[in-house]
């Protein structure tokens, strides 16, 4: 199953991503996404995000839109992503992400709105949006990373590992590979050892003071991809991104 849910005894939802070759999400994926994380019940304490595969997340699946006629395969995964990215933020209960391998695009759109970021230690984390004539993401990097860094990260393209986040916080600890899934529950159940009111309460009051409205950024930003689509660019760098077969390493 390409997207599959999880829940244990002790309330914790394992929402797993699985799209061979290396997850990069068509655009019903990220709209199941986000009816997965926004159907929680009120029997679930913690969610945690994590993926099959050679790495979490390689954002949007390009191809798809290429080979689609039209706007429409952009328009969905715009509002597909814009979806997903909600859900996580909006869950009722606190998400954790548990990272291995590339974390890219709409896969930093997904980490940065999680609550905590449990990585193994191969993990690396970038948004290539700029190579792929998009923009997007910016408002979730910004989370992860202080501002500088996300600048330079965001205008070059470069990717970050998992290692470097943990001195800023954004990530928890980094674990050897085949620890990262004990790692990410034994976190998860501690919170989920809490009282389930009281976490739910919290979830709340912290997004509430969070100084910036991470829906209404992340729209702002997808009007530029807009214009940079009708101004022709961006399905242009999109071809060339096809046409290069490139992949994440």
């Amino acid at each position: 199953m390409p997207l599959g849910t999880a829940l244990g005894d002790d309330g914790i939802a394992v929402v797993t991503m699985d799209y061979p070759p290396v997850n990069a999400l068509p655009v019903a994926a990220w709209f199941a996404l986000a009816d997965a994380l926004s159907g929680v019940g009120p029997d679930v304490r913690v969610v945690v995000l994590r993926a099959e595969g050679r790495g979490f997340n390689a954002g949007v699946d390009i191809k798809e839109m290429q080979r689609t006629e039209g706007f429409s395969a952009l328009l969905g995964a715009n509002k597909g992503c814009f979806a997903a990215f909600k859900a996580v933020y909006e869950c009722p209960v606190p998400v954790v992400a548990a990272v291995h391998g590339f974390c890219l695009g709409g896969g930093v759109g997904l980490v940065g709105n999680c609550d905590a970021v449990v990585a193994a230690d191969d993990a690396y984390f970038g948004v290539p949006e700029v190579d792929r004539g998009a923009l997007g993401a910016a408002t979730h990097l910004a989370r992860l990373v202080p501002q500088h860094l996300m600048r330079t990260l965001y205008f070059t393209g470069r990717t970050i590992p998992a290692s470097a986040l943990v001195q800023f916080g954004s990530v928890v600890e980094t674990v050897p590979r085949d620890r990262l899934d004990e790692a990410a529950l034994g976190l998860a159940r501690e919170i989920a050892a809490k009282d389930p009111r009281v976490i739910r309460a919290a979830k709340e009051a912290l997004n509430g003071i969070d100084p910036v409205d991470v829906n209404r950024s992340y729209r702002f930003e997808q009007g530029f991809t807009f214009e940079l689509n009708l101004a022709g660019v961006a399905d242009e760098r999109r071809d060339a991104f096809v046409g290069d077969g490139k992949a994440p390493r």
